[in-house]
């Protein structure tokens, strides 16, 4: 038996509950999230692609597969394909009046997907978080936030390998009254920063959640705030990426303690 994907278990749940809002959302981001592999007329010349493209009674489709076996499944040959992410191809199909036939005939989550939706899909990854800036008077622990958007962040963070050492999410009271929640990224890279805020603010969109629920901030690790942060802060741990092999090889001579071998 193949083993069910993430995007297999995310349909499944979506088709389990037709009317569950926050099932669909979920399905989506992982349309958003996943590696696709899209089938091409010919192979990739000078960063040009050609999709497949196919006529249906519902309108005029591209087809993706989360697995380059369930794509050959489908050919039943070798063809030319382009591995790109969910949110590369629904920026690129942007009003083009394409849909995406995701895994078509070789998976439990076979779905025409239309380009109205697409055009959604797209929309919504382009929502930017604003940039404010606030006095923060008191960090306390998190809740009534609901567990649906701290599965989506962890989901997300963990995408995020080695651009933070590690993130918190805490209930935050501002200097002048106002309060909610703040997930603060500690030690992030600067040029990681964009990237990590939009991340937030995806995980609230697909949770279903106000993008007022949660403010994003970034903290150096030597901060006395980030130290607060974490004493009440839900942590969550990003990914690093493994030590360098620091090895060395001996020069022969090199070591006064082994003299080298004469011949």
């Amino acid at each position: 038996m193949t083993e069910e994907t993430p995007l297999d278990l995310a349909h499944a749940a979506m088709e389990a509950a037709p009317a569950d809002d926050a099932a669909r959302l979920r399905f989506y981001e992982r349309l958003a999230d996943s590696e696709l592999f899209l089938m091409l007329t010919e192979e990739a010349a000078g960063g040009q692609i050609s999709p497949e493209l196919f006529e249906t009674p519902e309108g005029a489709f591209v087809l993706v597969f989360d697995r380059e076996e369930r794509l050959g499944q489908f050919a039943g040959k070798a063809v030319p394909y382009a591995a790109l992410s969910g949110r590369v191809i629904a920026q690129m199909l942007a009003g083009q009046g394409v849909g995406l036939g995701l895994n078509l005939e070789v998976a439990p989550s076979a779905i025409l997907i239309p380009a109205g939706a697409v055009g959604w899909l797209h929309q919504t990854l382009g929502h930017a978080p604003e940039e404010v800036e606030a006095a923060v008077e008191m960090f306390t622990a998190p809740k009534g936030l609901p567990e649906a958007l701290l599965t989506a962040l962890d989901a997300k963070l963990a995408t995020a390998g080695g651009l933070a050492a590690a993130a918190y999410l805490a209930g935050v009271r501002y200097a002048g009254g106002g309060q909610g929640h703040l997930l603060g990224f500690v030690g992030a890279k600067e040029a990681a920063q964009p990237s990590l805020a939009k991340a937030a603010s995806e995980a609230l969109t697909f949770s279903g959640i106000e993008a007022g629920a949660m403010d994003v901030a970034f903290f150096a690790a030597e901060d006395p705030v980030a130290a607060s942060l974490a004493r009440v802060g839900l942590r969550f741990d990003l990914p690093q990426p493994p030590e360098p092999d620091t090895y060395q090889p001996e020069i022969p001579g090199s070591n006064p303690d082994k003299p080298p071998r004469l011949v």
